[in-house]
């Protein structure tokens, strides 16, 4: 993971509510984003050209080019696109891919870029990271973080309800990130900045502890403004280390070796169960466990379309994807019958837990 662009400041704008995209066109006309509205609009295929249209009329002299797929490639091209006039900013409308995309592209033209989320999916709606495909392998890519970030609950209400649970699982394994930094500050002297921290820990435990769901605004909200905070956390640190550790190590390791499984969100809340599991932490382990149940979110590799012996080779195969990341998985490191052994014993708790 290459070193993104350390920043302890905040976007200066932060909106999570309905209706928050009716402001979007008085959002941009900020001086300090947009002198004259001359914004690049960013839409995916599905809810972005609406919201486009809805502030279209704020925005006479905005062009708006639609993406899709999530790739390098696309993001590259629009890249090219940017460069046909003078820009502003850069408006990113859509799910986790488009706002990728956007966010690569501006900070390749040195632009600032504003996040309109359409649903929750994970945390890349703020954070100083583009996930994006190149030959077929999600690659991360450090970025500037949005300079504002805007969640419209009425559009994230109507997107897709799994894409927008999925962040839950997000959300909840920045814990075993967590306990993964503090090994290897145990164990290799690491440093941890402890504001980053503070800001990965605070939105997880929110999330964990609400007792509401995707049907509740309240608790929505506090999704969103938890992914935020990862995003945030990801910046003042200068690397992802406060929201991914083994458990991304898992989810990228199933993406290379199963592509197409569940999404980023899904994955990275198994692999944290797992982790905790690997770690010893009951207590971690029961609470995470009862939340993503409640949200119905996959504990078991079956629930993701996977095999025992699949798994257990994408565990084998994880530390490849973060060499320079120290975790649970480095620090037990489990042959492959001792991850099968761990297996079963997980597995068992988790119908011990069904009852």
């Amino acid at each position: 993971m290459p070193l993104l662009a350390r920043s302890v400041l905040t976007p200066l704008h932060i909106d999570v509510r309905r209706g928050a995209v009716a402001d979007l066109g008085a959002i941009l006309a900020d001086g300090r984003i947009s002198a004259g509205g001359d914004v690049a609009v960013v839409v995916g295929p599905g809810q972005g050209a609406q919201i486009a249209e809805l502030i279209r009329p704020s925005l006479r002299t905005a062009d708006v080019f639609t993406v899709a797929g999530g790739t390098l490639d696309a993001a590259d091209d629009l890249g090219g696109k940017l460069r046909a006039r003078s820009y502003d900013a850069v408006v990113g409308i859509g799910g986790g891919k488009t706002i990728d995309v956007a966010k690569y592209a501006a900070t390749r033209r040195g632009l600032p870029m504003v996040s309109v989320a359409t649903s929750l999916a994970n945390d890349g709606i703020a954070s100083p990271v583009a996930s994006l495909i190149t030959d077929g392998i999600k690659g991360s890519y450090g970025v500037h973080i949005p300079i504002a970030v805007i969640v419209d609950l009425d559009f994230v209400e109507s997107g897709p309800d799994r894409h927008n649970r999925a962040g839950i699982g997000d959300v909840i394994s920045n814990i075993s990130a967590l306990a993964d930094w503090e090994l290897a500050r145990q164990v290799r002297v690491e440093r941890v900045d402890g504001l980053a921290a503070s800001l990965s820990r605070a939105g997880a435990e929110a999330v964990l502890n609400h007792p509401g769901d995707m049907a509740d605004d309240a608790f929505v909200t506090v999704l969103a403004e938890a992914l935020i905070s990862s995003g945030l956390a990801m910046a003042i640190e200068g690397t992802s280390r406060p929201c991914s550790g083994g458990c991304h190590e898992i989810m990228h390791a199933i993406d290379a070796l199963f592509p197409g499984t569940a999404s980023h969100g899904e994955l990275a809340g198994l692999g944290a169960l797992f982790c905790t599991w690997l770690r010893g932490d009951l207590r971690r382990f029961g609470e995470m466990s009862a939340c993503l149940a409640r949200h119905g979110l996959p504990r078991l590799p079956a629930e993701v379309g996977l095999t025992d012996d699949q798994f257990i080779e994408a565990v084998q195969f994880a530390p490849r994807t973060r060499p320079d990341r120290y975790t649970i998985l480095e620090h037990l490191a489990l042959s492959p019958t001792e991850t099968r052994e761990r297996l079963a014993d997980y597995a068992g708790a988790i119908r011990d837990q069904l009852g």
